[in-house]
C-alpha cells in the first residue's frame, strides 16, 4: 500500500470515529461536543482527501479552506461551499465561552444545531468517498 493512501485511510479512519462520536454525544445531550466533533469530522476527511491526492503537509482547520485546497483536484467540490463555512462555525465557539458574545458553550448549542453540524458533516463524507478511486 502507498504512503499516501496508507496516510489517508488513518485521516478516515478518524473522520468517521469523529463523526460516530457526535452522534453520541448528541444522544447525551452534549450539543456542543456534537458540533465540534461533526466540524472535526469533516475537516479530517477533507485531509483524508487530500493525503490521497498526494499532498505531504495538509494544514489548517477550516473546512472552507481545505475544500478551497481540494478544488484543484477536482472542480466540483465547490458544492460544498455552502455547507463548509456554516460547519466552521462549529470550530471555536463550541468550546471556548471567550468564543460567544454571552454565555457558555454548553448552554448555547442546542439539539437543532447538533443534528444540522452532523447532517453537514455526512453529507461531506458522502461527497469524498463518492469520489472515483477514492478508497482504492
Amino acid at each position: 500500500m502507498k504512503k499516501k493512501h496508507k496516510e489517508a485511510i488513518r485521516w478516515l479512519l478518524q473522520a468517521e470515529q469523529d463523526l460516530d462520536d457526535a452522534a453520541f454525544n448528541l444522544e447525551g445531550q452534549r450539543y456542543n461536543i456534537a458540533c465540534f466533533l461533526a466540524q472535526q469530522s469533516a475537516e479530517k476527511m477533507l485531509k483524508a482527501y487530500l493525503y490521497k491526492k498526494g499532498e505531504r503537509k495538509v494544514w489548517g482547520h477550516s473546512v472552507a479552506d481545505l475544500v478551497d485546497d481540494s478544488k484543484k483536484y477536482d472542480k466540483s467540490f465547490k458544492s460544498l461551499f455552502r455547507i463548509a463555512g456554516p460547519l466552521d462555525m462549529y470550530y471555536i465557539p463550541t468550546r471556548y465561552p471567550d468564543g460567544l458574545p454571552g454565555g457558555i458553550p454548553a448552554r448555547v448549542f442546542q439539539e437543532e444545531d447538533a443534528r444540522k453540524a452532523i447532517d453537514m458533516s455526512e453529507r461531506i463524507m458522502e461527497f469524498i468517498k463518492s469520489k472515483e478511486n477514492f478508497l482504492k
